[in-house]
């Protein structure tokens, strides 16, 4: 059963009949409706909680990697489909592969745009990361588009997510899929308690790289421009006015910590192309400082 906490929803502690929150009771063998309830979104759970979560960031276009991420533990996946690789036909793939783990399956579309957020929320996405919602009114399209009516405006079809949420998605989904909007602008700090006050908005994400350019400074991680730093406190602020999930992609522990102190739960840590290039750097200059320290030895010849 999928209850509802303020703006968040989340799975009831009673017993479940299935043992345990990944435990399948199959339902005949050929049969793909093995879940007896929705599954639940832990995510949810976890922030409702007021702890905080870790999401892994995937912009390549591969299952194995996605799998590979999916298996280290965090708390959720994003696949980018805006400045990621990654188009549809990778991504269905990439959340099959991502299903395999315990992490919650989360991708960030390309733009505010209905067909595209019901397509990955069918393909089996537990939540939309949407980008640049700069109004009210952006906010509010956004919303509806991930919700089923009278809540929304999302069509009937969910094709994958039937297979990975259980046979009574349709009935929960509305209460349990996340909708984060990205604010990313000074036009969208301007209009904060307009758009975090939208109804059935359950997060917002903050883009480091966009806001800062947009304030007129350079793009990166983990800015500390006071204006932008200023904006960044006053979105934490404004979200826990409105009981809404803060959540901002980062590029440090330091800088991660610093969030988590002025009230953001949701961290998006750079990416798996990131951790494959600094993880290479270190291990190429390592391996080089080795070789060319190591005393020379005489060559032989078999």
């Amino acid at each position: 059963m999928i209850k509802t906490v303020g703006t968040l929803a989340c799975a009831s502690q009673g017993p479940s009949p299935r043992g345990g929150l990944h435990d399948r009771a199959v339902r005949g063998a050929a049969s793909f409706n093995h879940w007896i309830d929705m599954r639940p979104n832990k995510l949810k759970q976890l922030l409702r909680d007021g702890k905080t979560a870790v999401n892994a960031w995937l912009s390549i276009p591969s299952s194995y990697s996605a799998e590979v991420i999916g298996h280290c533990g965090f708390d959720s996946v994003t696949i980018d489909m805006q400045h990621g690789l990654v188009d549809y036909t990778d991504a269905v793939p990439m959340l099959q592969a991502i299903s395999v783990g315990d992490s919650v399956p989360f991708v960030r579309v390309p733009s505010l745009e209905s067909g595209i957020i019901g397509k990955m929320l069918d393909a089996g996405a537990y939540g939309i990361i949407c980008p640049m919602v700069n109004t009210r009114e952006q906010c509010e399209l956004f919303v509806r588009s991930c919700r089923y009516a009278p809540l929304g405006q999302r069509s009937m079809g969910p094709v994958r997510a039937t297979m990975y949420g259980g046979p009574d998605y349709a009935a929960h989904a509305n209460d349990t899929v996340i909708a984060m909007a990205m604010i990313e602008t000074e036009e969208a700090v301007r209009n904060l308690d307009d758009i975090m006050s939208t109804p059935g908005l359950d997060a917002i994400f903050v883009g480091p790289s966009d806001l800062s350019v947009s304030m007129g400074h350079s793009p990166g991680f983990d800015p500390k421009f006071p204006k932008v730093y200023d904006a960044i406190k006053k979105i934490a602020e404004t979200a826990k006015k409105y009981n809404v999930v803060p959540g901002i992609h980062t590029g440090s522990v330091e800088y991660t910590r610093e969030m988590e102190a002025l009230g953001y739960q949701f961290f998006a840590f750079l990416s798996e192309f990131r951790f494959m290039a600094m993880a290479g750097n270190a291990y190429l200059k390592d391996l080089k400082n080795t070789t060319e320290s190591a005393p020379a030895t005489q060559s032989k010849s078999y």
